[in-house]
């Protein structure tokens, strides 16, 4: 983790209450920002190497995918209200409202007895979750300038660093303990968020005081309501339109309602006008445009390869929920690296373009590599292919909000920030869904089809003739497939790790072809994502901080202060060449 730089001239210009925001007030508030992001970045990395054991003993592997799209759902419905309400009602009071549903929703699903009712209780996880990121960037938008903000990108780094490494890791240990003070060992998966959460809410109490002027506008619930209509049932089909049929009655009385929910919202948003959950006038600013639709494909992109990775790592190639932590270091190390290297760049030169260009393509160049992993591929390989899709990690997402950010009236900081962590979450959600649809849909023939090679073959059969094998309970599904007597359920694949290698070489290849399957759909997708940086517009960065461009563009002239005022003197870094860009910006 790299610490930010002391202020140049020893205290930030930025307005509080009043006075100056020295760096030491800008490092407070950071430390409360960080508490609520490490809540939330902490949640997805132990869930996702623990989500097969919890998956195994509520019965419903297939099913994983639910707890996952429920979180995203949720998080990404309200990313853009908690935006639009902190615009209005302030940072802090959203801030505080979005920790505390996070850590009742931690409560509920310590107490899931089925991955149905997980899925419930991580949606409720979600609503405060949809608030922690986009609040977090949001206020380091108010409180630091864009051009100085990338100088600050390694504290946020270590927090999504920290939490990759340690979330991996405590998510394995507590899911490989069968109980930990009579408790079920994944069960602290949840219930770890609790004490973190309670931390969280004293130190943003105390030290997150960030200035708010009160605005009188229309809070959009009709919009709110419309887009949730418009997006839960298209995820809804996403996730099971593989069980239903994809030209089912349910899946297409689904796509219906789904769209005639987003054709609301639209409608909803034009009549709201600027007091739209996610104003249509942004979209005609061409970075926001261009920023937006790139946050979508890499969220898409990265969220489908990194809920697969740990199933690669575990079911594949048998690793314990712990170790498929330790060995996903790699691609932590990709984002810390990276995202720092990056960060002084932007801050030393200004430009920021070139970043989520290089980043996008190493994502591609990753994920098609992974497509090519296997049964026999040895982990140095895999661990050098997550290092590069963790460097074009590192160099994407930053950047990218740092754009928009940049782009953006300072006024329209919340909802900006917010509808840019939207679109990304948007991505993830349908990533995440559609992608491992995509693995689920094609793994039971794959399984099938290997089974019946593998039988023609003297080493199965020998394999299944030994009574050492048939001896073993691991290999029971198996054989039971094999010979007719039961259909193979891979809903609980916890057997997989004792059987046999040579009666369970069928069904991890099944896994593995699967897999790759989904690393090149990623890829492809990520190709559009890479078009859309292509053709992102560099404006320079601004020098001065949200709330020292609120302050300048709400002080009154010169002229109306009368003849005897003062003349109001800027700092050097808000000249008019930043007041012409910012004028510029609202056009």
């Amino acid at each position: 983790m790299t610490e930010p730089p002391a202020d140049p001239a020893g205290a930030r210009s930025a307005a509080l209450d009043g006075g100056a925001l020295t760096h030491r007030q800008i490092l407070t508030i950071f430390a409360g920002l960080m508490l609520g992001m490490f809540l939330a970045a902490l949640d997805q990395t132990i869930v996702a190497t623990a989500i097969r054991t919890i998956a195994d003993d509520l019965d419903g592997l297939s099913l994983q995918a639910w707890a996952t799209t429920a979180y995203l759902i949720t998080a990404t419905i309200t990313t853009p209200l908690y935006g639009k309400l902190s615009d209005l009602l302030g940072r802090k009071p959203l801030f505080l409202t979005a920790i505390s549903i996070f850590v009742v929703g931690s409560v509920a699903c310590t107490f899931a007895t089925s991955m149905l009712q997980l899925a419930a209780f991580r949606g409720i996880q979600g609503l405060g979750a949809g608030g922690l990121f986009s609040l977090a960037l949001t206020i380091i938008g108010d409180i630091v300038a864009p051009r100085e903000r990338a100088r600050y990108q390694g504290w946020f780094v270590g927090v999504f660093g920290t939490s990759s490494v340690l979330g991996p890791v405590a998510g394995g240990f507590l899911a490989g303990h069968a109980e930990i003070l009579g408790i079920t060992g994944w069960r602290w998966v949840f219930l770890i968020n609790v004490p973190l959460g309670i931390v969280a809410l004293i130190v943003v109490t105390k030290v997150l005081n960030v200035p708010h002027t009160p605005r009188e506008h229309r809070i959009d619930w009709p919009g709110a309501l419309a887009l949730t209509v418009g997006l839960v049932p298209l995820l809804i089909v996403a996730e099971q339109g593989r069980s239903w049929g994809w030209a089912s009655l349910p899946a297409l009385a689904l796509v219906v309602i789904g769209v005639a929910g987003l054709g609301a919202f639209v409608v909803i948003e034009r009549w709201m006008g600027d007091d739209a959950l996610l104003p249509l006038r942004f979209f005609r600013n061409g970075v926001f445009r261009s920023g937006v639709v790139a946050s979508f494909i890499a969220g898409t992109g990265m969220f489908g390869v990194l809920a697969v990775l740990p199933l690669y790592l575990q079911i594949v190639k048998g690793s314990s929920p712990t170790q498929a932590g330790l060995q996903t270091v790699p691609l932590v190390l990709g984002i810390m690296s990276m995202s720092v290297f990056s960060g002084q760049f932007i801050s030393r030169t200004g430009r920021y373009k070139v970043w989520p260009v290089i980043g996008i393509s190493l994502m591609i160049a990753g994920s098609a590599v992974l497509s090519r992993v296997d049964v026999a591929t040895p982990y140095w390989r895999t661990a050098v292919i997550m290092l590069v899709f963790g460097w074009g990690l590192g160099a994407v997402m930053q950047p990218l909000t740092l754009a928009v950010q940049n782009a953006m009236p300072p006024q329209d900081m919340g909802v900006a920030t917010a509808s840019a962590t939207f679109f990304r979450q948007m991505g993830g959600t349908l990533g995440t869904a559609v992608f491992l649809s995509v693995l689920f849909a094609q793994l039971g023939d794959r399984v099938a089809d290997n089974l019946r090679a593998a039988s023609a073959t003297p080493q199965f059969r020998g394999a299944v003739a030994d009574p050492g094998v048939a001896a073993n309970p691991a290999n029971a599904p198996i054989l039971d497939a094999v010979q007719g007597r039961a259909e193979l359920s891979l809903d609980d694949s916890s057997f997989l790790s004792s059987a046999d290698p040579e009666v369970s070489r069928p069904i991890l290849d099944g896994f593995a072809e699967s897999m790759s399957v989904v690393f090149i759909a990623a890829s492809a997708v990520l190709v559009i994502g890479l078009v859309a940086v292509v053709t992102l517009k560099e404006v320079p960065l601004r020098a001065q901080s949200g709330i020292d461009a609120r302050r300048g563009e709400e002080a009154p002239p010169v002229a109306a202060l009368g003849p005897s005022a003062t003349p109001v003197v800027l700092p050097a870094e808000a000249a008019v060449p930043d007041a012409g860009r910012a004028a510029r910006d609202r056009h």
